[in-house]
C-alpha cells in the first residue's frame, strides 16, 4: 500500500507530491486513513521561521489529525474501524514523567509531523495508545464532520490543557490575549466552565466572535497600565475577583507577552499558549511581590481528549464558523494565505490524492 503526502524539502519552499510504502504495523501501532488535517503556525514555523523539526527532512508535516483507523499492529487491533483524533503529542504512558502525571515532558512522546511523518498526506502511522475514540451516533447528531475534528488536536485541547494548569474555576476571571485561534476556543472553554471572560485582540472584527461568550471585549492597545486598569474597573463593577486572574497569552506575539505580565496582580497566573521566538524584557520580580505563577503549556495529555470531543460534538464549544475546509492538493497557497495573515478561519485540508 502507498502513502501519499506533500513534504517539507527545505525551509522556505513548496511542499511536494511525495508517495511511499506503508510500513508493517507492529506493536501498538495504527495506521489511520486521514479525514481531514488543520494547519497550525507550528507548521508555518518549520517553513518560514527556521523552527527545526525533529526528524530529518523531507518530512510530511501536519499533527492536527482525524480520520479512521483501517490496520493496527496487535497491541492496537481493536481500534480497527473506529473514527479517531489523534492527539498532537503521545507520550509513551511508562517513563516516570509519564506516571507523574508530567507527560508533556516524556522524552519518548510521539509528534506527528515532527518526530515522524504526519498528517498532510493520505494515512498516518501513529501510536494507538493515544487515539481519541469519537463517538459516530453522537457525531452524526452533531453540527460537525469527522475532518473538522482535527482542530481538536491542537487549536482546543491545547488551551483546555492550559486551562486545568491553571486551576480555572467557576466564577474566575479568564483574561485570553489573542482570541484568532487557540485563543478563540480558550474563550469558549473557559465560558463553558463558568469563568468571567475577557477578550483582548487588535482586531474588532475578532472580538465581535465572542460577544457572548466574553462579558469583556478589548481592544489591544500600547497603553498597558490603562489596559490593566479597564479591566479592574470592569472587575468592581461586575462583582468579579480582583485577585487571582487567570491570564492566557495565545497570540504568540512579543507584544501579548508583554501585556500578559503587565497584568499580573496578586496569585495571578499566567499561561503561555502562544510561540514566538522573539525575546521580550520583563521583570521577574513581580512574580515575587505578587505571589504569582507563570507556566507553559506543551500539547494536551490524551486522557483530556474525550472531554473536549464531547463539548464540541454537544455545541458546547463550537468548530462551525471557526474552521473553513479546503482540498489537501492547495496546500502550498493554504500555507502562503495564512503566513500572510489572509485567513480568518483555522484551515483543515482534506485528503484529494485520487
Amino acid at each position: 500500500m502507498q502513502i501519499h503526502s506533500w513534504q517539507m524539502t527545505a525551509p522556505n519552499q513548496p511542499l511536494v507530491r511525495a508517495d511511499r510504502a506503508a510500513p508493517e504495523l507492529v506493536g501498538d501501532q495504527a495506521l489511520v486513513e486521514i479525514a481531514g488535517c488543520g494547519v497550525c503556525h507550528t507548521d508555518l514555523g518549520f517553513v518560514y521561521d527556521g523552527v527545526r523539526t525533529r526528524h530529518a527532512l523531507p518530512l510530511t508535516l501536519g499533527h492536527e489529525i482525524a480520520g479512521r483507523v483501517v490496520a493496527a499492529g496487535p497491541d492496537s487491533a481493536h481500534l480497527i474501524g473506529s473514527a479517531v483524533v489523534v492527539p498532537a503529542v503521545i507520550p509513551c504512558g511508562e517513563c516516570p514523567a509519564c506516571k507523574a502525571g508530567r507527560g508533556a515532558i516524556c522524552a519518548d512522546q510521539f509528534f506527528p509531523g515532527n518526530d515522524d511523518h504526519g498528517g498532510f498526506a493520505s494515512h498516518v502511522v501513529v501510536p494507538g495508545r493515544g487515539l481519541c475514540v469519537v463517538d459516530e451516533a453522537a457525531l452524526a447528531d452533531s453540527a460537525v464532520d469527522l475532518a473538522s475534528l482535527s482542530v481538536i488536536a491542537d487549536a482546543v485541547t491545547t488551551p483546555y490543557q492550559a486551562i486545568l494548569n491553571a486551576g480555572l474555576k467557576s466564577g474566575d476571571v479568564a483574561i485570553f490575549i489573542g482570541v484568532g485561534g487557540v485563543g478563540g476556543f480558550g474563550v469558549q472553554i473557559a465560558s463553558h466552565l463558568g469563568a468571567r471572560v475577557v477578550a483582548i485582540d487588535i482586531d474588532p472584527e475578532r472580538l465581535s466572535r465572542y460577544a457572548e461568550q466574553a462579558k469583556l471585549c478589548m481592544e489591544s492597545s500600547a497603553d498597558l497600565r490603562g489596559m490593566k486598569k479597564r479591566i479592574r474597573e470592569w472587575a468592581k463593577e461586575s462583582g468579579a475577583p480582583l485577585t487571582g486572574w487567570k491570564i492566557f497569552e495565545t497570540s504568540g506575539h512579543p507584544d501579548g507577552q508583554r501585556l500578559a505580565f503587565s497584568l499580573l496582580g496578586y496569585d495571578a497566573h499566567i499561561g503561555i499558549v502562544g510561540y514566538t521566538r522573539e525575546k521580550i524584557e520583563v521583570r521577574l520580580s513581580n512574580l515575587m511581590a505578587f505571589d504569582a505563577t507563570l507556566r507553559g503549556t506543551w500539547g494536551c495529555l490524551p486522557e483530556h481528549y474525550p472531554a473536549v470531543v464531547e463539548m464540541v460534538l454537544s455545541g458546547a464549544v463550537r468548530l462551525e464558523g471557526f474552521v473553513e475546509e479546503w482540498p489537501m492538493s492547495g496546500i502550498n497557497g493554504v500555507f502562503e494565505a495564512l503566513h500572510g495573515h489572509e485567513m480568518s478561519r483555522r484551515p483543515v485540508l482534506i485528503p484529494d490524492f485520487d
